[in-house]
């Protein structure tokens, strides 16, 4: 019996050491990078795309010519750097014009995208940006530049998260990481009727091998400027299996007093009239409390995870009401799902004598997850005069 106690264990010990040597000499891919793995060497191949490389192709950035006559986006500083030519900063922004879509970015797999950053210039609501995976038609990833990096009311706020950054001027950069196995296509339309705009940006992406148990990234706009029902709708009709990762709301209060008294509900996997996780405020639900009230004042922060990154005050003129900017993400704590997704959150306030109020703000969101494909099409977008902020 001893003895066979002792194989027993032997055998344990060697299994437990081998898997222990396995997984340290198995290729790592340049994949899920933090402190505990920078030391690490990779095969992955890093690269990048701007309108310096438009390819982004090895030993293919700066080879623009100063040419007044280039076509547009081919030469667009040329008279800037007329004195120095090829190499001196010749091409560095695009110009998009209204009704427009260009292609930033079209990349041929396996890899993921790990880093964009953009500072466009113009109306933030009317400038799309759309992700396509793989040889999809519909896109996984449709909004408004401003909101899909937390900055709905097309107002600089400063925004210090681990998905998200905002640095000024108007510095926009996205560190979700978005692998891709075939393709991966980004695009920008400018959906402005008048103004043209101007874009400068950078998407960093590494060339590797995507583990077969990655899901693909995925964000959806949604608004609705008179919420008629007090039961705003983040997310629905998401199919298939994945994990909500993160919410950003703008949110204009139409009423006085304290706004946040709704739950958000997440209906998962079939749930129907009752939700599986429900929230008990909607400062709560953000990570903070008591109204992110301070000696009667409401008090902005910006974390890794959440914040209240602006509020924005009615004036004497012609701002009419409080508008409010707010990040949830799930980094550490994905909502998982089997099946289906539903999210809501009700838009409550208080009314005389301890009453709860169901109110009619003005309501945008950008929901993101990962799931696998294919995803349910989205909701058609709503042309600018819908989407506008005013």
């Amino acid at each position: 019996m001893q003895l066979k106690s002792f194989v027993y264990s032997l055998l344990f010990i060697l299994i437990f050491q081998s898997s222990n040597l396995r997984g340290q000499n198995e290729r790592f891919n340049g994949l899920n990078m933090n402190m505990g793995n920078l030391y690490r060497l990779s095969n992955a191949e890093t690269r990048s795309i701007s309108p310096e490389n438009f390819t982004g192709e090895k030993g293919k950035g700066g080879m623009a010519i100063p040419d007044p006559e280039a076509p547009r986006n081919t030469a667009n500083a040329s008279l800037a750097a007329r004195d120095l030519g090829q190499g001196w900063k010749v091409n560095p922004f695009i110009i998009i014009k209204p009704g427009e879509t260009i292609t930033l970015a079209e990349i041929d797999g396996p890899g993921a995208i790990q880093h964009i950053w953009m500072t466009p210039t113009g109306n933030w609501r009317f400038s799309i940006v759309r992700i396509y995976w793989d040889d999809e038609e519909s896109p996984s990833v449709e909004v408004p530049v401003g909101d899909f990096f937390g900055m709905g009311w097309g107002e600089y706020a400063h925004l210090n998260s681990l998905a998200v950054c905002v640095n000024p001027g108007s510095a926009f950069n996205c560190y979700w990481p978005m692998p891709f196995r075939k393709k991966c296509r980004i695009t920008m339309e400018n959906i402005n009727d008048r103004d043209e705009m101007r874009l400068y940006y950078q998407i960093d992406y590494t060339l590797t091998e995507v583990p077969d148990d990655a899901a693909y990234f995925h964000a959806q706009f949604r608004r609705t400027k008179v919420n008629e029902t007090s039961d705003y709708t983040i997310i629905d009709n998401v199919k298939g299996a994945g994990h909500f990762v993160g919410v950003y709301l703008a949110w204009q209060v139409n009423n006085n007093g304290w706004w946040g008294e709704g739950e958000i509900k997440f209906f998962l996997d079939g749930d129907t009239k009752f939700p599986t996780i429900c929230g008990t405020g909607t400062e709560d639900y953000f990570c903070g409390s008591y109204n992110f009230d301070r000696n009667g004042k409401y008090v902005t922060f910006t974390t890794p995870y959440s914040g209240l990154v602006q509020v924005i005050p009615a004036d004497l003129t012609y701002k009419a009401g409080q508008r409010f900017g707010l990040y949830r993400w799930h980094i550490m704590d994905p909502v998982r799902f089997k099946k289906d997704l539903r999210i809501t959150i009700q838009d409550l306030g208080w009314r005389h004598g301890g009453r709860y109020l169901p109110q009619k703000s003005d309501i945008s969101s950008t929901c993101f997850w990962y799931q696998k494909e294919p995803h349910a099409k989205f909701p058609q977008l709503p042309a600018w005069q819908y989407l506008e902020v005013n």
